[in-house]
């Protein structure tokens, strides 16, 4: 290309979308190693020097030529060093970024887009964040990074341009919220996926019902060593990080974090490609309706230098702890007799990540048309701290439990695959994988621990983990579809592939009476519609308001994130409502072909009121009034459920026949949405409860 022709260019690119003043950036060849090309422009005489609402960025503009553009990560880079993502990842197979604008006020996302791409589209996060009040006279840069480096496909970058003008991009300056804040400094370190860097973080958070405000005095400072965290979620822009609490030496501290026991591991999960916000949580809360050990979670709102990045599921990482995956601490010297029997934590899963370390099962998946194998892997002790002895004993003792499963007395009560597993475990984490279609379910994230023999010593699974594209939320193997089993995982190309224990297990009919009896229980109780939609209400509550600066960070209502299904939703509440569909669809399905016969209660009428009752005020302030009518002499009880699905007020008494009230003080209950259990006349009465 001349250096007539480039100047040709670039003038184009400086006078076509013009709003005010514009300034033309140089080009030049795309490096393909994985580094990143800057391309600098000095802004200077600006109308208006002070970025802010009246006067500021309007649009970005390039022009690159690539030949497979899904590789490209473009971002602008402003003169107080604020990075706004332009694109990532987009384009499909297509090439070359043709005479592209990005702004704010496009009706198509890039993300929306196809390759070769040129007009004018939204970014995927918006230019007006850098309108924050800085001086805009300065030097900007462009830079552009290969995603994929060291292949064939190679690009230029022509030219690029910056304009300002009268009608910028709106700035968004976050400064209090209904949830926790989580404000993250890193004296201009950048976080990296390995390893943790020391940074200092507070957290901001009065209480419940009380508001947090930025300028508040944290309730949390400290030292802290963190990392980016996940697998295919480090391919998002908004980032998951893990990390430790640590003292002025960088050694780790247990500290009590947001009302949580103390630990000294944490994780903030960015859920990007969720858009209810709420995935993971419901499969945590209903793990622990089941009465199992889940993370604890709560929602905040994270800002790390300065720059707001949305709302955060802030939680407890899987570890061994009493207050955690309760099994004893296994320490290197114990390689023999009961010592040796317990205090591990395995998993299914990527090598990726932590672990990688482990053994081949022997017995492939069901399906393994490529050869494909179980990989199970250490997860506590960690593959520097277990020794020899300890790998070669729960080796076998799983490798055990997987013979027995297989062989042909494996239904046996005695010396049967009980012997070795807790079958309530393997019940309860098949409904959890099965109600939310977890796409990921068995084979991936999939953990499972073990106790002493002197403790009971039996596998059982969990916690669970990595639920952010189950619930309907994968557009890829059936995952989008309400009907069908999570365990028959559909695709035989994929590598990672269900163990064949679960489909073996439902080849055991005690296992699939227990697992029937188990499912009526549940959906009398915590898995019942009303239930199951309350709790979704509540979420949706509580994440209203902050979701919705989260979307003004992240624009992606509407937009394809893989792996969203069709359609794509393009409100939260659109989201909040496709979600409850879908739940309540799933539900009426294994209503209908969960195996098994309950020989211990009846089939039941779940979801039909049959007493009517009244309840007032509601909204209440301090007390609730509950009318009702008792058709014969007999137990009535009422519950009061918390957001987070905990009891939190009990009555019951015997009353005769005939019409009652009943008084609940609510005072002492802190503002929010409750749900309400009433048991009278043989039914069982759900209402949703307000408290002001």
């Amino acid at each position: 290309m001349t250096n007539r022709l480039l100047q040709l260019l670039v003038l184009l690119l400086a006078t076509v979308y013009s709003s005010g003043q514009t300034y033309s950036g140089s080009g030049g060849i795309l490096t393909n190693d994985g580094t990143t090309n800057y391309y600098p422009v000095t802004v200077s005489n600006l109308e208006q020097p002070s970025l802010g609402p009246i006067y500021g960025v309007e649009t970005i503009c390039i022009k690159i030529t690539h030949t497979y553009v899904a590789e490209l990560e473009v971002k602008l880079v402003s003169p107080d060093g604020l990075q706004i993502l332009l694109t990532n990842g987009n384009g499909g197979s297509g090439d070359n970024y043709y005479t592209t604008y990005f702004n704010d006020f496009a009706s198509t996302s890039i993300k929306n887009g196809s390759a070769p791409f040129d007009g004018t589209y939204k970014p995927e996060e918006l230019i007006g964040e850098v309108n924050n009040g800085q001086n805009g006279n300065g030097v900007w840069q462009l830079t552009v990074k290969d995603l994929v480096p060291n292949n064939n496909f190679t690009g230029y970058m022509v030219g690029w341009s910056i304009s300002f003008g009268y009608t910028p991009g709106p700035y968004f300056q976050f400064h209090s919220s209904n949830l926790p804040i989580v404000v993250i400094n890193t004296h201009g370190q950048v976080i990296q996926d390995d390893p943790k860097i020391p940074v200092d973080m507070a957290i901001i958070d009065n209480g419940p019902g009380v508001r947090n405000f930025l300028t508040d005095t944290a309730a949390f400072e400290g030292i802290i060593g963190i990392e980016v965290r996940g697998s295919s979620s480090q391919s998002f822009p908004k980032k998951s990080y893990g990390f430790e609490t640590w003292d002025i030496f960088g050694q780790s501290i247990d500290t009590s974090l947001l009302g949580m026991p103390a630990e000294s591991d944490w994780i903030l999960n960015a859920n990007y490609t969720d858009k209810t916000l709420c995935r993971n949580v419901m499969a945590y809360q209903t793990w622990m309706n089941m009465g199992h050990y889940a993370t604890r979670y709560k929602f905040a709102e994270v800002v790390i230098n300065g720059e707001y990045l949305g709302v955060y599921i802030f939680s407890e990482k899987i570890k061994r702890d009493n207050d955690r995956v309760d099994i004893a601490k296994l320490l290197p010297e114990e390689v023999s007799g009961d010592e040796l029997t317990g205090g591990y934590i395995l998993k299914v899963d990527k090598s990726t990540g932590s672990g990688g370390d482990g053994w081949v099962s022997p017995f492939p998946p069901p399906v393994n048309p490529d050869g494909q194998m179980i990989f199970i892997q250490y997860e506590y002790p960690h593959s520097e701290d277990i020794v020899p002895e300890q790998k070669e004993y729960i080796k076998d003792y799983v490798t055990t439990f997987e013979s027995v499963l297989e062989g042909p007395y494996f239904t046996d009560t005695a010396i049967g695959y009980r012997k070795y597993a807790e079958e309530i475990t393997f019940i309860d984490y098949f409904i959890v994988n099965e109600i939310s279609k977890n796409v990921d379910g068995y084979r991936l994230s999939t953990y499972f621990h073990k106790e002493k023999e002197s403790k009971g010593g039996k596998i059982r699974m969990g916690p669970v983990w990595d639920y952010d594209i189950a619930w309907h939320n994968a557009d890829y193997c059936e995952g989008d579809l309400h009907t069908g089993w999570a365990y028959q995982f559909p695709c035989a190309y994929d590598y990672w592939q269900v163990p064949f224990w679960w489909g073996r297990l439902l080849q055991d009919p005690l296992y699939a009476s227990h697992l029937k009896c188990r499912w009526l229980d549940m959906r009398a109780s915590s898995l019942s519609n009303q239930h199951i939609t309350f709790y979704i209400d509540s979420l949706a509550l509580q994440l209203n308001e902050a979701q919705f600066r989260n979307f003004i960070k992240w624009p992606i209502l509407g937009v394809y994130v893989w792996p969203n299904p069709w359609p794509y939703p393009a409100t939260y509440a659109e989201e909040i409502l496709t979600l409850k569909n879908w739940v309540l669809n799933r539900l009426s399905w294994l209503d209908e072909h969960m195996p098994g016969t309950c020989y211990t209660i009846g089939e039941q009428d779940l979801a039909e009121d049959k007493t009517e009752i009244e309840i007032y005020p509601n909204p209440a302030t301090s007390s609730l009034t509950i009318g009702y009518s008792q058709v014969r002499s007999g137990k009535v009880s009422l519950e009061l459920f918390s957001q987070e699905g905990s009891s939190v007020l009990t009555f019951e008494e015997n009353r005769p026949a005939g019409f009652h009230t009943e008084q609940l003080d609510i005072s002492k209950q802190s503002p929010g949405v409750y749900l309400l259990k009433m048991s009278v006349n043989g039914s069982i009465i759900y209402r949703k409860i307000v408290k002001i």
